[in-house]
């Protein structure tokens, strides 16, 4: 029996519910300290007397890391398997934000905050492999979309620290302690130990490799748990392309050339209008006129608008599928983001900044369950990973032209969500033209 067999057959159960919470606990803490050097950065502008475009360095740091630790995490778990890769990634990132908490000058906390991205950027797109290759084929998409949510989870607890920490610090007529929000963001690290005791390998990952005793140990384990039996004699098959490498090239192969021009369009647009928007979010309130709290108190509103979205699109990902579900919520989200640029009053931008939430990170959870998809077991790291990379492309250059645009080009709110949602459009026009549904497809269906 093939390995695809095995588990799709599997109905949902506690070992599918616990593989979600544990690489989930992973994506809060990689969200926590995305959101918390949103608002860091605010108060070290003043600290340091930091530039608009240093600022949008200091927030592109970890986008340059991420370019990098996305295209080689996803390489070496297809070597070494996800389990190990997912470990390492998130210890890499928890350690060095730690540091960051000890930085003293712009450029040592942009450096370490670039190894912080060599962290970030490589555990997100294993986890979302990890994750997709362990569930049934009908549950798949929602599985993964349910995944990133916990995005949604860690942002909101990082806007909940630096509220409180505002507010504990004006009240005190003290500094902003910004080194103890770092640290904070340290603790991931405890939560390896968790991980090495809890998380198996992919039994899809070890057939690719030949270890298929050790794949079979593993779904009889996961089947016990949920409790299904296995004949003793219904073993394992070997994988026709066991032992075949993963190279680069063959993402651009006649194969998978289209899939890639279109994960690779929908990474970039998605990364630069997200990373552009939230990470200058509390900073461009502040730039309206609104005081430092209660520009973390709107954008605490607008990040719980997430959560919404990502169930929206868990339903509606098995319901109607990928694509279909993909390209609407990328183009109602640049409609929101044109008339959040319009804003004015404090009810319009709490209501299209939600709009904008909703949109984006529905539309993030379906990026992330539809990526793995695309490619095969022995290629699918590396794919994942090279379009994760090269999103960072586009998270890295939207900080810093937000940055440019307030310090050079006078263009202001409007210019800059009016350039947010035309990059939207453009993404969604890629998926409409090139994606394909994989809908209750498996894997194999889909890459073979």
């Amino acid at each position: 029996m093939r390995v695809s067999e095995r588990l799709d057959r599997l109905p949902l159960g506690r070992f599918h519910y616990k593989l979600l919470l544990l690489s989930g606990l992973g994506w809060f803490f990689d969200s926590m300290d995305t959101g918390l050097i949103s608002f860091i950065l605010p108060h070290l502008k003043d600290e340091w007397s930091l530039s608009p475009t240093q600022i949008g360095w200091t927030g592109t740091g970890a986008l340059l890391g991420m370019l990098v630790g996305g295209a080689l995490a996803g390489i070496l778990s297809d070597r070494y398997g996800r389990k190990r890769i997912f470990q390492v990634t998130l210890l890499i990132f928890s350690i060095a934000t730690g540091l960051c908490g000890f930085a003293w000058s712009f450029t040592s906390l942009l450096l370490l905050r670039v190894v912080v991205g060599l962290g970030l950027g490589g555990e997100l797109p294993v986890a979302a492999s990890l994750v997709s290759e362990f569930s049934p084929a009908r549950h798949r998409g929602r599985l993964v979309v349910l995944l990133e949510s916990f995005w949604a989870l860690g942002w909101t607890v990082a806007l909940l620290i630096g509220y409180f920490l505002v507010s504990w610090s004006e009240s005190r007529g003290s500094p902003f302690p910004w080194r103890f929000a770092f640290l904070i963001g340290a603790l991931p690290a405890f939560y390896v130990l968790i991980l090495r005791r809890s998380l198996p390998e992919s039994p899809r990952f070890l057939v690719s490799r030949g270890r298929i005793d050790e794949a079979e140990s593993t779904l009889r384990a996961v089947e016990s748990g949920i409790g299904v039996t296995t004949a003793p004699g219904d073993r394992l098959e070997p994988d026709p392309d066991s032992g075949r490498p993963a190279r680069v090239r063959d993402l651009f192969g006649p194969e998978f050339l289209r899939r890639t021009a279109m994960l690779w369009i929908l990474w970039f647009t998605m990364a630069y209008s997200f990373y552009g928007i939230f990470i200058w979010l509390p900073t461009l309130l502040y730039e309206q006129g609104l005081p430092m709290a209660k520009s973390i108190r709107f954008s605490l509103f607008i990040t719980l608008a997430q959560l919404p979205g990502y169930f929206a699109a868990a339903y509606l990902v098995e319901k109607i599928g990928r694509k279909a579900t993909l390209a609407p919520f990328m183009l109602l989200c640049a409609v929101a983001s044109y008339f959040f640029g319009l804003a004015h009053t404090p009810s319009e931008l709490i209501a299209w900044g939600c709009m904008v939430s909703f949109f984006n990170l529905g539309a993030w959870g379906v990026t992330y369950g539809y990526t793995p998809e695309l490619y095969p077991t022995r290629l699918r790291g590396t794919g994942a990973g090279s379009a994760a990379a090269f999103g960072r492309l586009g998270a890295i250059l939207a900080p810093l032209i937000v940055g440019a645009i307030l310090e050079s080009w006078g263009g202001g709110f409007p210019l800059i969500f009016t350039m947010f949602a035309g990059v939207l459009v453009v993404g969604a026009a890629g998926v409409m033209l090139l994606g394909e549904e994989t809908r209750g497809r498996t894997l194999e269906q889909i890459s073979g």
